[in-house]
């Protein structure tokens, strides 16, 4: 499970918006909390596709980094992932758990098309380009980027997510302006990732073929000295220095200073108007967004295997492993269904399993070298296999019926074009004020109907 985790890991960071190495360097200390809290033997936690392009967007993490830099953006994600913690535990005590679970259909999966599509819009750069700046640039000069701007600043301040699918618009419309080695390396890998399950023995585990395509795209990189964006210089921790237990034990992991983060980076100004409500309640809706994932998680291995859960447990679990990536500096986690059913199919029989695996993670670092020549391209190729398909062809949000068919439609698209936090809130709200609407509609054709019967006869 380790193994085939790497390429996640620096994936999902370079999602979030900061370098891919980050995603290794702070994915451990997560998962070992998470793996003492919960009570599931084969949920694993960590940042997710979902996780990430909600921090990033919830931060408006290209800007912020073009203003800031970096560094500081790190320290902001870690801010946030220490709300989002505490926002948790908080929701968990007071019952949101039992109600997380009557989150109506139609809300969910259009949010989840919503998200996908800006996974998609994250990682589409570094795969059909040598460099990802280079298509937003394009984007901007063009008249795609002069509409979004207009809509940015006349119409929908909020729309920060219509950046990203206007960068999608612009790369399927103009395949002249792709980096030809690129986007056959980004093509090879994606198609091979997807088609994988069909030409690689039943016995190797699930993962197994992201692994094998960031090892060949690796190789190459080396062989050809690929020109395009790689993962680059990975740091270690120096001999001595990390986290130390009673002198005895020593942790090779940074952990910052939790206080000087919370009075010195200003998050609420910065990001959501100076309001700490309304940062908290956004940590809440991410929250309550991110334990969705956990539930469905949860949920299938209790009807597939008869494992038992708690919900206030696992939102428990969820607050506390976020506390710990934001000590780290990591983006928010949450459940990851394809880590989770790695752990079950190579047959983890306790939680164990994850404290094993964020060890590993931990102190095999010093190794991960390994991966500094490893193409941007193929690690966009692992993010775009998980969503391309329900992306181009999203079934469950086209078999919705009725009044439900709407609901979906508008929590995809709100979610795509403003954010996740705000697509979500919209979506809940439509299907919270849909049976007024009906009613409201009924009453309406109940009143024509009595006006006009009258006239036939």
């Amino acid at each position: 499970m380790a193994a085939t985790s790497v390429p996640q890991l620096i994936a999902y960071a370079e999602t979030v918006g900061y370098a891919g190495y980050r995603g290794l360097t702070t994915a451990g200390a997560p998962l070992f909390a998470w793996g003492v809290v919960t009570g599931s033997p084969w949920m694993n936690s960590g940042v997710t596709s979902l996780t990430a392009v909600m921090a990033k967007t919830d931060l408006g993490g290209e800007a912020y980094i073009a203003q800031y830099g970096e560094e500081e953006y790190v320290r902001l994600v870690s801010v946030y992932s220490l709300y989002i913690g505490a926002a948790s535990i908080v929701m968990a005590c007071i019952g949101f758990g039992a109600l997380a679970q009557k989150v109506p259909s139609a809300v969910k999966t259009g949010f989840k098309w919503g998200c996908e599509l800006g996974v998609l819009s994250s990682a589409l750069p570094n795969g059909l380009y040598a460099y990802g700046s280079t298509l937003k640039t394009l984007t901007s000069n063009s008249s795609i980027g002069t509409m979004v701007h207009s809509v940015k600043t006349k119409i929908i301040p909020s729309a920060t997510g219509i950046t990203g699918v206007a960068n999608i618009l612009y790369a399927i419309t103009n395949p002249q302006t792709w980096d030809a080695v690129s986007a056959t390396l980004f093509l090879c890998c994606v198609m091979f990732i997807m088609k994988a399950k069909s030409l690689l023995p039943k016995w190797m585990p699930p993962g197994s073929e992201v692994l094998l395509a960031t090892a060949v795209a690796t190789m190459y990189s080396v062989q050809f000295n690929y020109e395009g964006g790689v993962v680059g210089s990975i740091p270690t921790i120096e001999s001595g220095s990390g986290l130390s237990i009673f002198g005895l034990i020593s942790i090779p992991i940074e952990v910052v200073n939790i206080n000087n983060l919370l009075t010195e980076v200003p998050i609420a100004e910065r990001c959501f108007d100076g309001s700490y409500v309304k940062l908290f309640v956004t940590a809440s809706i991410f929250s309550g967004v991110n334990f969705l994932s956990i539930v469905g998680i949860a949920s299938g291995f209790e009807a597939e295997n008869g494992v038992m859960w708690s919900a206030p447990r696992e939102l428990i679990a969820q607050g506390v492993s976020n506390l710990a990536a934001g000590a780290v500096g990591s983006a928010p986690v949450s459940g990851s269904m394809s880590r989770s059913l790695v752990s079950r199919m190579t047959g983890a029989s306790s939680k164990l399993a994850c404290i094993i695996t964020a060890l590993l993670w931990i102190y095999m670092m010093p190794y991960m070298s390994i991966m500094s020549p490893t193409p941007k391209a193929a690690l966009s190729a692992v993010i775009v296999s998980a969503v391309i398909k329900n992306v181009v062809m999203p079934k469950k949000l086209l078999q919705l019926k009725g009044m439900d068919l709407p609901v979906g439609i508008v929590t995809a698209f709100t979610t795509a074009i403003t954010s996740p936090t705000l697509g979500f809130g919209c979506g809940f709200w439509f299907d919270v004020i849909r049976p007024a609407m009906c009613v409201a509609r009924c009453c309406e054709r109940g009143c024509e109907y009595q006006t006009t019967t009258p006239k036939n006869f």
